[in-house]
Protein backbone atom coordinates (compact mmCIF):
# COMPACT_ATOMS: atom_id res chain seq x y z
CA UNK A 1 0.00 0.00 0.00
CA UNK A 2 1.31 3.40 -1.00
CA UNK A 3 0.17 6.64 0.63
CA UNK A 4 1.26 10.13 -0.35
CA UNK A 5 -0.19 12.74 2.00
CA UNK A 6 0.99 16.33 2.15
CA UNK A 7 2.17 16.81 5.76
CA UNK A 8 1.02 20.45 5.58
CA UNK A 9 -2.70 20.75 6.27
CA UNK A 10 -2.95 24.46 5.46
CA UNK A 11 -1.18 27.78 5.94
CA UNK A 12 -2.17 30.88 7.90
CA UNK A 13 -0.39 34.10 6.96
CA UNK A 14 2.45 32.07 5.53
CA UNK A 15 2.78 29.85 8.62
CA UNK A 16 2.46 26.17 7.79
CA UNK A 17 0.11 24.14 9.97
CA UNK A 18 1.02 20.45 9.90
CA UNK A 19 -1.33 17.48 10.11
CA UNK A 20 0.98 16.06 12.78
CA UNK A 21 0.22 18.95 15.13
CA UNK A 22 -3.52 18.89 14.41
CA UNK A 23 -3.72 15.14 15.06
CA UNK A 24 -1.87 15.48 18.38
CA UNK A 25 -4.12 18.36 19.44
CA UNK A 26 -7.19 16.28 18.55
CA UNK A 27 -5.85 13.39 20.65
CA UNK A 28 -5.25 15.70 23.61
CA UNK A 29 -8.72 17.24 23.34
CA UNK A 30 -10.44 13.85 23.16
CA UNK A 31 -8.37 12.43 26.00
CA UNK A 32 -9.15 15.51 28.07
CA UNK A 33 -12.88 14.89 27.79
CA UNK A 34 -12.57 11.39 29.26
CA UNK A 35 -10.37 12.65 32.10
CA UNK A 36 -12.77 15.52 32.75
CA UNK A 37 -15.72 13.15 32.99
CA UNK A 38 -13.87 10.95 35.50
CA UNK A 39 -12.76 13.87 37.67
CA UNK A 40 -16.36 15.14 37.78
CA UNK A 41 -17.51 11.63 38.76
CA UNK A 42 -15.05 11.82 41.64
CA UNK A 43 -16.47 15.11 42.88
CA UNK A 44 -14.09 17.62 41.27
CA UNK A 45 -15.13 20.71 39.36
CA UNK A 46 -15.28 20.55 35.57
CA UNK A 47 -12.37 22.96 35.09
CA UNK A 48 -10.02 20.96 37.36
CA UNK A 49 -8.65 19.05 34.35
CA UNK A 50 -7.77 22.30 32.58
CA UNK A 51 -5.74 23.46 35.58
CA UNK A 52 -3.84 20.18 35.40
CA UNK A 53 -3.19 20.49 31.67
CA UNK A 54 -1.91 24.03 32.13
CA UNK A 55 0.91 22.54 34.21
CA UNK A 56 1.39 19.10 32.67
CA UNK A 57 1.29 19.84 28.93
CA UNK A 58 4.12 22.42 28.81
CA UNK A 59 6.22 20.19 31.09
CA UNK A 60 5.57 17.20 28.86
CA UNK A 61 6.51 19.07 25.68
CA UNK A 62 9.72 20.38 27.25
CA UNK A 63 10.56 16.89 28.52
CA UNK A 64 9.84 15.25 25.17
CA UNK A 65 12.10 17.71 23.37
CA UNK A 66 14.85 17.59 25.98
CA UNK A 67 14.86 13.79 25.92
CA UNK A 68 15.24 13.78 22.14
CA UNK A 69 17.98 16.40 22.15
CA UNK A 70 19.99 14.57 24.83
CA UNK A 71 20.07 11.33 22.87
CA UNK A 72 20.75 13.15 19.59
CA UNK A 73 23.44 15.34 21.11
CA UNK A 74 26.01 14.47 18.43
CA UNK A 75 23.84 16.41 15.99
CA UNK A 76 22.59 19.20 18.25
CA UNK A 77 26.02 19.94 19.71
CA UNK A 78 27.00 20.89 16.18
CA UNK A 79 23.70 22.64 15.45
CA UNK A 80 22.64 24.38 18.70
CA UNK A 81 20.34 26.70 16.78
CA UNK A 82 18.09 23.73 16.04
CA UNK A 83 17.55 22.71 19.68
CA UNK A 84 14.38 24.79 20.03
CA UNK A 85 13.14 24.07 16.50
CA UNK A 86 10.34 21.69 17.45
CA UNK A 87 8.68 22.31 14.09
CA UNK A 88 11.61 20.46 12.56
CA UNK A 89 10.58 17.31 14.45
CA UNK A 90 12.01 15.51 17.43
CA UNK A 91 9.73 14.78 20.40
CA UNK A 92 10.33 11.60 22.43
CA UNK A 93 7.20 10.32 24.17
CA UNK A 94 9.07 8.76 27.09
CA UNK A 95 10.59 12.12 28.00
CA UNK A 96 7.15 13.69 27.80
CA UNK A 97 5.64 11.05 30.08
CA UNK A 98 8.43 11.34 32.66
CA UNK A 99 8.46 15.15 32.84
CA UNK A 100 4.67 15.36 32.66
CA UNK A 101 4.40 12.89 35.54
CA UNK A 102 6.85 14.90 37.64
CA UNK A 103 4.78 18.03 37.02
CA UNK A 104 1.60 16.14 37.92
CA UNK A 105 3.21 14.94 41.16
CA UNK A 106 4.11 18.48 42.21
CA UNK A 107 0.63 19.69 41.29
CA UNK A 108 -1.01 16.90 43.28
CA UNK A 109 1.02 17.94 46.33
CA UNK A 110 0.00 21.55 45.84
CA UNK A 111 -3.69 20.63 45.56
CA UNK A 112 -3.47 17.96 48.28
CA UNK A 113 -4.98 15.31 46.02
CA UNK A 114 -3.47 11.77 46.16
CA UNK A 115 -0.97 11.43 43.34
CA UNK A 116 -1.97 7.90 42.36
CA UNK A 117 -5.59 8.94 42.02
CA UNK A 118 -4.48 11.68 39.64
CA UNK A 119 -2.50 9.20 37.52
CA UNK A 120 -5.36 6.69 37.62
CA UNK A 121 -7.55 9.32 35.99
CA UNK A 122 -4.95 10.59 33.52
CA UNK A 123 -3.29 7.41 32.22
CA UNK A 124 -6.25 6.05 30.19
CA UNK A 125 -6.54 9.45 28.51
CA UNK A 126 -2.79 9.43 27.90
CA UNK A 127 -3.07 6.06 26.15
CA UNK A 128 -5.89 7.40 23.96
CA UNK A 129 -3.93 10.54 23.04
CA UNK A 130 -0.89 8.42 22.19
CA UNK A 131 -2.96 6.11 20.01
CA UNK A 132 -4.40 9.03 18.04
CA UNK A 133 -1.13 10.95 17.93
CA UNK A 134 0.70 8.06 16.24
CA UNK A 135 -1.27 8.78 13.08
CA UNK A 136 0.76 11.96 12.79
CA UNK A 137 3.73 9.66 12.16
CA UNK A 138 1.72 8.03 9.38
CA UNK A 139 1.17 11.38 7.66
CA UNK A 140 4.86 12.23 7.98
CA UNK A 141 5.84 8.69 6.89
CA UNK A 142 8.11 8.28 9.90
CA UNK A 143 8.47 6.00 12.94
CA UNK A 144 8.08 2.99 10.67
CA UNK A 145 9.77 -0.39 10.78
CA UNK A 146 12.09 -2.32 8.52
CA UNK A 147 11.26 -4.19 5.30
CA UNK A 148 8.45 -6.75 5.38
CA UNK A 149 6.43 -8.94 3.03
CA UNK A 150 3.33 -8.85 5.21
CA UNK A 151 0.14 -7.81 3.35
CA UNK A 152 -0.45 -4.80 5.60
CA UNK A 153 3.00 -3.35 4.99
CA UNK A 154 3.14 0.16 3.54
CA UNK A 155 5.40 1.56 0.84
CA UNK A 156 7.80 4.28 1.96
CA UNK A 157 10.58 5.44 -0.35
CA UNK A 158 9.86 2.49 -2.60
CA UNK A 159 10.26 -0.12 0.17
CA UNK A 160 7.49 -2.13 1.83
CA UNK A 161 7.93 -1.67 5.60
CA UNK A 162 6.26 -2.46 8.92
CA UNK A 163 3.69 0.24 9.85
CA UNK A 164 4.92 0.32 13.44
CA UNK A 165 2.96 3.50 14.15
CA UNK A 166 -0.18 1.47 13.36
CA UNK A 167 0.89 -1.33 15.71
CA UNK A 168 1.43 1.12 18.55
CA UNK A 169 -1.74 3.05 17.78
CA UNK A 170 -3.90 -0.08 17.91
CA UNK A 171 -2.14 -1.25 21.07
CA UNK A 172 -2.67 2.13 22.76
CA UNK A 173 -6.36 2.14 21.87
CA UNK A 174 -6.77 -1.37 23.29
CA UNK A 175 -5.02 -0.29 26.51
CA UNK A 176 -7.34 2.73 26.70
CA UNK A 177 -10.50 0.64 26.21
CA UNK A 178 -9.45 -1.89 28.86
CA UNK A 179 -8.56 0.76 31.43
CA UNK A 180 -11.57 3.00 30.81
CA UNK A 181 -13.99 0.10 31.26
CA UNK A 182 -12.15 -1.35 34.27
CA UNK A 183 -12.15 2.06 35.96
CA UNK A 184 -15.95 2.00 36.18
CA UNK A 185 -15.60 -0.71 38.82
CA UNK A 186 -13.41 1.53 41.02
CA UNK A 187 -10.33 -0.73 41.24
CA UNK A 188 -7.82 -0.26 44.07
CA UNK A 189 -5.83 2.97 44.07
CA UNK A 190 -2.84 2.71 41.73
CA UNK A 191 -3.92 -0.35 39.75
CA UNK A 192 -4.99 1.64 36.69
CA UNK A 193 -1.63 3.44 36.61
CA UNK A 194 0.27 0.20 37.17
CA UNK A 195 -1.61 -1.53 34.36
CA UNK A 196 -0.83 1.34 31.98
CA UNK A 197 2.88 1.13 32.80
CA UNK A 198 2.92 -2.64 32.24
CA UNK A 199 0.74 -2.58 29.13
CA UNK A 200 2.47 0.32 27.39
CA UNK A 201 5.88 -0.94 28.47
CA UNK A 202 5.29 -4.33 26.82
CA UNK A 203 3.74 -2.76 23.72
CA UNK A 204 6.53 -0.23 23.16
CA UNK A 205 9.30 -2.75 23.88
CA UNK A 206 8.23 -5.00 21.00
CA UNK A 207 7.25 -2.20 18.62
CA UNK A 208 10.57 -0.45 19.20
CA UNK A 209 12.38 -3.60 18.16
CA UNK A 210 10.89 -3.21 14.68
CA UNK A 211 11.60 0.51 14.24
CA UNK A 212 14.49 1.90 12.21
CA UNK A 213 14.72 5.36 13.82
CA UNK A 214 15.35 4.45 17.47
CA UNK A 215 17.32 6.63 19.87
CA UNK A 216 20.27 4.76 21.35
CA UNK A 217 22.12 4.75 24.64
CA UNK A 218 25.35 3.13 23.58
CA UNK A 219 24.38 -0.12 21.80
CA UNK A 220 20.93 -0.25 23.48
CA UNK A 221 17.65 1.19 22.26
CA UNK A 222 16.66 3.85 24.78
CA UNK A 223 12.92 3.23 24.41
CA UNK A 224 13.33 -0.47 25.17
CA UNK A 225 15.33 0.30 28.32
CA UNK A 226 12.65 2.72 29.54
CA UNK A 227 9.95 0.21 28.60
CA UNK A 228 11.55 -2.40 30.83
CA UNK A 229 11.70 0.17 33.64
CA UNK A 230 7.99 0.91 33.09
CA UNK A 231 7.15 -2.79 33.28
CA UNK A 232 9.17 -3.20 36.49
CA UNK A 233 7.65 -0.11 38.14
CA UNK A 234 4.18 -1.15 37.05
CA UNK A 235 4.64 -4.63 38.50
CA UNK A 236 5.86 -3.26 41.84
CA UNK A 237 3.05 -0.68 41.97
CA UNK A 238 0.40 -3.30 41.16
CA UNK A 239 1.74 -5.59 43.90
CA UNK A 240 1.71 -2.75 46.46
CA UNK A 241 -1.75 -1.57 45.39
CA UNK A 242 -3.13 -5.08 45.62
CA UNK A 243 -1.62 -5.50 49.09
CA UNK A 244 -2.84 -2.17 50.49
CA UNK A 245 -6.25 -2.49 48.85
CA UNK A 246 -6.98 1.25 49.10
CA UNK A 247 -10.17 2.55 47.45
CA UNK A 248 -9.97 5.37 44.87
CA UNK A 249 -10.24 8.95 46.12
CA UNK A 250 -13.57 10.75 45.87
CA UNK A 251 -14.09 14.28 47.16
CA UNK A 252 -16.64 14.28 49.94
CA UNK A 253 -19.78 16.36 49.70
CA UNK A 254 -18.56 18.37 52.69
CA UNK A 255 -15.39 19.38 50.82
CA UNK A 256 -17.41 20.47 47.80
CA UNK A 257 -19.98 22.34 49.91
CA UNK A 258 -17.23 24.06 51.91
CA UNK A 259 -15.56 25.32 48.73
CA UNK A 260 -18.93 26.43 47.35
CA UNK A 261 -19.62 28.43 50.52
CA UNK A 262 -16.24 30.15 50.22
CA UNK A 263 -16.98 31.06 46.61
CA UNK A 264 -20.43 32.40 47.54
CA UNK A 265 -18.95 34.44 50.40
CA UNK A 266 -16.49 36.09 48.03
Amino acid sequence: MTFNIDPVAFSIFGIKIYWYALIIVFGVILGTQFAKKEFVRRGFEEDFIYDILFVVLPSGIIGARLWYVIFMWDYYSQNPGQILNIRGGGLAIHGGIIFGTLALYLYSKHKEVPFLDMTDVMTPSLALAQGIGRWGNFVNQEAHGGPTDLPWGIIIDGVKVHPTFLYESLGDIIIFLILINWRKNNPDKGKISASYLIGYGILRFFVEGLRTDSLYWGPLRTAQIISLVFILLGGVLFFISNKKNLPPYFKSKKQVEKKQNIINFK
